[in-house]
């Protein structure tokens, strides 16, 4: 991962970001015993990584100067007997955020003006780790989505017919460039949205996809009441 190698797209910094922030999400949400089991305030500064392959780490951060990439918050772990945990877990959440959006711009680095736009209106589309962690609303659904609902069945449907299902964001901060909030990718093929196309949305990493890439009809996701992805489903098999 040297940023002298080779320049980095938008789209191949948008899913290094994606991978890292569901590695970060299943740290803070599912495996959360787990990571608080690893945070020892006894041991000395740890941080917790999101890695590319979708897998997290609580280790001591890098012995390099400067490191590598941008270093994820020091010593997590001594403030976690001091505060209530779902307070040190927010807390752990919106570091990771801050780590996530300086690694995605480090790597971004050589992008231009407009590239760094874009890159930022994808990362944007998703709800923040912090967001996740507190249960918030997330930030792509749609304004006319029952917000009383948890749940984001209603609206992963398809785009002819049906309730909302476009993962497009809904801030009009960026209305000049329109076309860039269509740049949502879909998890399994990389592919750009289409709103001609049926999309559907998982409710472990937020990730979307194309329901022909994880073989979904919208008949058959009117039936799904929580979706998980293929890649979520492997991880959650013993």
């Amino acid at each position: 991962m040297e940023l002298t190698s080779s320049p980095r797209t938008v789209e191949e910094i948008f899913k290094d970001f994606s991978a890292r922030r569901a590695a970060v999400v299943r740290a803070l949400t599912y495996d959360v015993d787990s990571f608080y089991g690893l945070c020892d305030p006894d041991k000395e500064n740890l941080c917790l990584y999101g890695h590319p392959n979708e897998t997290w780490e609580v280790t001591l951060p890098a012995e390099e100067v400067p490191p590598e990439l941008p270093e994820p918050a020091l010593g997590i772990n001594f403030a976690r007997d001091g505060m209530n945990r779902k307070d040190w877990l927010s807390l752990v959440a919106v570091h990771s955020d801050s780590w996530l959006l300086s690694v995605a711009f480090y790597l971004g680095a050589r992008l231009n003006r407009n590239e760094r736009k874009r890159l930022f209106s994808l990362i944007n589309d998703l709800p923040t780790v912090f967001e996740v962690v507190t249960e918030r609303k997330p930030v792509k659904e749609k304004p006319s989505v029952d917000s009383g609902s948890k749940s984001r069945g209603s609206i992963k449907r398809s785009s002819d017919g049906q309730t909302k299902s476009n993962p497009k964001p809904t801030e009009d901060s960026f209305e000049e460039e329109e076309d860039e909030h269509t740049q949502t990718l879909c998890g399994s093929c990389a592919g750009n949205y289409n709103a001609d196309e049926f999309w559907i949305g998982c409710d472990v990493c937020e990730r979307w996809y194309h329901g022909k890439c994880v073989k979904i009809t919208p008949a058959k996701a009117e039936s799904i009441k929580q979706y998980k992805c293929p890649s979520c489903m492997k991880r959650s098999r013993p």
